[in-house]
């Protein structure tokens, strides 16, 4: 049954909010992901950080292209160890929300690892049918929920989470509103753990390669400064913050040799490669007072 897309009009709540549905529900093949999940059954809609295989470039022309997808594929899989990484404590009894959980490769993934019971929430309501489709093809749908709800204003009971997880999906949102309801999520002593690209705003106060980005994926490319201050305006307070934007680079060397590369590619080589534009993980814990 086609997911109704007059659901997810209602959810988005704003112009901003609007134009980023629209982008997602209506995306039906992401450009470089394209028949790809059927490698592994796992579909992503986040980028990726590591080195690559150089030796598909190296491919003859009639098997080039597929090997370039498939590596950048397996790049899109490994990057969700990242948070793996520093969900310290997780067990099959904890519970975790996918803030903004696309075509559910993070959730599945998650929950492959760890066992844990995990609460996907989007408001593009294809991209939610498509993710639950997939739980059920790998056999998780009594452990992975995917809801029709805005990632800022949820409905879940106060406390009700162990963990939540972003996995580049705070472009789309006011990360002060997103946090708060973030950290009324969690129980105290609750981990909350974001990876995203932003704006460095120590280098590049001014315009750069994000605004491009925000046209092309209808988005928001916040402040580093912004993330750590809406983080501790919500009480939820950083243990760990890692500057990953040097890593990140060869992934996007890897896609602008792929046929399908759309010419954003230039602008995250030229953000990251000046500093102007970082890519981060931030690890943070509900205060046990509040």
């Amino acid at each position: 049954m086609m997911a109704d897309s007059t659901i997810g009009t209602a959810l988005a709540r704003n112009t901003f909010e609007r134009e980023a549905f629209t982008y997602y529900d209506t995306k039906r093949n992401d450009v470089l992901n394209l028949d790809l999940g059927d490698l592994d059954g796992f579909h992503h809609h986040h980028f990726a950080v590591g080195d690559f295989d150089r030796s598909v470039l190296s491919e003859p022309p009639d098997r080039r292209e597929a090997a370039i997808g498939a590596e950048i594929h397996r790049l899109e899989t490994d990057q969700v160890d990242l948070i793996l990484q520093t969900l310290t404590g997780i067990s099959p009894s904890s519970r975790l929300l996918d803030a903004g959980s696309g075509r559910g490769g993070t959730a599945l993934l998650i929950h492959r690892t760890t066992g844990c019971q995990v609460d996907g929430v989007n408001f593009s309501p294809y991209q939610n049918d498509f993710a639950r489709r997939a739980a059920q093809r790998h056999g998780y749908a009594a452990h992975i929920q995917f809801h029709d709800r805005n990632m800022t204003d949820t409905g879940f009971s106060d406390a009700s989470f162990d963990y939540v997880v972003s996995n580049e999906t705070t472009m789309y949102v006011d990360v002060f509103e997103a946090f708060r309801e973030f950290a009324r999520l969690l129980r105290p002593g609750g981990r909350y753990t974001l990876l995203t690209w932003c704006r460095n705003d120590s280098v590049a106060p001014g315009l750069t390669e994000a605004d491009a980005i925000n046209a092309h994926y209808c988005c928001h490319t916040h402040r580093r400064s912004t993330y750590l201050n809406a983080l501790l305006a919500a009480s939820l307070i950083p243990d760990q913050v890692d500057n990953l934007t040097i890593p990140a680079i060869p992934y996007w060397e890897l896609r602008s040799e792929s046929e399908l590369a759309t010419g954003i590619e230039q602008l995250y080589l030229d953000g990251y490669r000046s500093d102007r534009l970082n890519y981060i993980r931030i690890t943070s814990r509900k205060s046990s007072t509040h």
